[in-house]
């Protein structure tokens, strides 16, 4: 295939993942640490503060999963996506600056599921605008260098989060106040970023207008559900991405609060997720390079089963330097699988349903990860180790694996 350059508007749209990344990658790391220091004021165990981290983020997924397919129902309307995108992202955007302000473990938390829901639903629709910024053969590469420029562009934010929160005392900086400053430079950030996508996108694909849009969505979300039960590579795939992209997300979502909860030095942790983003940057490039030449459901099941060694090595992890490895791998394949399933799906769905479609695919996906967040935490809870929890998480890779094998041998209704 000829190489082609961006345009514009692709240009646009990665650079919104560039915004939201440095979100996930605050999430990821600095804002458990904080957040642990916050529940050790209060007096808090560390597998309490694993526990309510991961309802937490269970909470949010859940409000998305529920919010999720009626709004992205409603975007598809002509109109409507781009409108109704800006009020999400603004949400997420407003939260992640307001984490500025809580002093209490519970208000800081309250706060944090506002900024994450923000956060998710603004992706249902940055992800259905995919069939509107490009065309189905140039998916794959479009997805993955957003997911890539994505990963290295959050580092310049989070590094100067870093010089704040690890500096902050040289400076005159308390730890609230280094804090503050990190959550509203990356909130600034995330703005910024957002606005070239706000100023060139155009909803290409979509339904004429009704009277009562919201009624009328509720309508067509009922016969889109219809029409995937008939479609059995779309119903079977959702499935198998429920499980294998819930492991995922779970580790993303948990890794900085298993870490500390394993009693492992902050710095290095953080160290070592950074180390993941610089490593998911050239191997997201490499798996879109790579679905030039591969079938792009072989290249998903390969990091399937990445992940599935993954997570058999965390079961065992105490050591600073396993964590160091497994950011590594991780670094390796988790832009492939989340660039390659979201190109997979866009390209086996009815471009005019996209955001029906991909608000279902958000259940499946990060709205779905409740799942694997409260597995860690309960199992946690139950047995009294971090590590008994994420044997779970294998479980669930070895269960997508077998269902997206019968997903891609079914060939649609």
């Amino acid at each position: 295939m000829e190489k082609q350059k961006l345009t514009k508007l692709e240009l646009s749209w990665i650079l919104y993942d560039v915004g939201n990344s440095a979100f996930v990658l605050l999430v990821a790391t600095i804002l458990p640490i904080y957040f642990n220091s916050l529940a050790e004021q209060a007096g808090l165990s560390q597998v309490d503060y694993l526990a309510y981290w991961g309802y937490a983020a269970s909470v949010v997924t859940l409000l998305v999963a529920v919010i999720g397919p009626v709004f992205g129902t409603i975007s598809d309307t002509k109109g409507y996506k781009k409108p109704i995108f800006t009020i999400s992202m603004l949400v997420g955007v407003a939260g992640c600056a307001f984490l500025s302000f809580p002093r209490s473990w519970i208000m800081f938390l309250a706060v944090f599921v506002i900024a994450k829901i923000g956060y998710s639903s603004s992706l249902i629709f940055y992800d259905a605008m995919l069939s509107d910024v490009t065309a189905p053969e140039r998916m794959d590469s479009v997805s993955s260098q957003g997911y890539a420029w994505g990963y290295i562009g959050s580092c310049i934010p989070f590094v100067l989060s870093l010089i704040l929160v690890l500096g902050g005392e040289g400076m005159g900086l308390s730890m609230t106040a280094a804090m503050a400053a990190a959550f509203l430079m990356n909130a600034v950030w995330w703005l910024l970023c957002t606005l070239p996508l706000l100023r060139h996108f155009r909803q290409v694909h979509g339904v004429e207008r009704h009277h009562n849009p919201v009624r009328e969505s509720f309508a067509r979300l009922r016969y889109v559900l219809k029409d995937m039960k008939k479609d059995r590579r779309v119903f079977l795939f959702l499935v198998a991405f429920f499980f294998y992209i819930d492991g995922v997300y779970t580790i993303i979502d948990m890794a900085t609060a298993y870490g500390e909860a394993l009693g492992m030095d902050s710095t290095g942790l953080l160290l070592a997720l950074l180390l993941t983003q610089l490593v998911a940057f050239p191997f997201a490039l490499i798996f879109g390079r790579a679905a030039r030449r591969y079938e792009n459901d072989k290249l998903i099941r390969f990091c399937i089963l990445a992940y599935t060694a993954i997570a058999l090595f965390a079961i065992q992890l105490d050591q600073q330097w396993e964590f160091w490895v497994l950011a590594v791998f991780v670094g390796m394949f988790q832009g492939g699988i989340q660039a390659l399933s979201r190109s997979y799906f866009a390209k086996i769905i009815p471009a005019e349903k996209s955001g029906e479609y991909f608000g279902i695919f958000d259940i499946c996906g990060k709205g779905a990860s409740f799942m694997g967040t409260a597995l860690v935490g309960l199992f946690a809870q139950i047995t009294g180790s971090p590590n008994a929890g994420v044997a779970v998480l294998a479980v669930m890779f070895l269960t997508g694996y077998l269902l997206f094998g019968k997903a891609v041998k079914t060939q649609g209704a």
